[in-house]
């Protein structure tokens, strides 16, 4: 069984983050969320210091590229969904599991 993942980088603005604690009360339902409803892995991935800014990873692995497609495409919609937070960007990559 060939296996295909991708991971889900997205930057994100939290326009009223005036501490690293406010801004881990708007991260942590979008990471914890995401995690419960789609069963992806998720973090911060960078801009850890700054409180109103912050990079989510979010993957997932399946036996077929579109299934990993949807449940990612669903996870966007999931963070944009977040009137706390602006999404900045998004980027997919592909992980080659060969």
């Amino acid at each position: 069984m060939s296996l295909t993942s991708a991971v889900l980088e997205i930057e994100i603005r939290i326009p009223l983050g005036d501490s690293l604690k406010a801004k881990r009360s708007v991260i942590r339902p979008i990471l914890d969320g995401a995690h419960r409803r789609f069963g992806v892995s998720s973090a911060e991935v960078d801009l850890q210091d700054d409180w109103d800014a912050a990079v989510l990873a979010f993957a997932t692995v399946s036996g077929s590229p579109s299934q990993v497609d949807d449940v990612l495409d669903s996870v966007d919609r999931f963070v944009w969904s977040f009137p706390e937070v602006d999404v900045v960007s998004t980027e997919r990559y592909w992980v080659d599991t060969a």
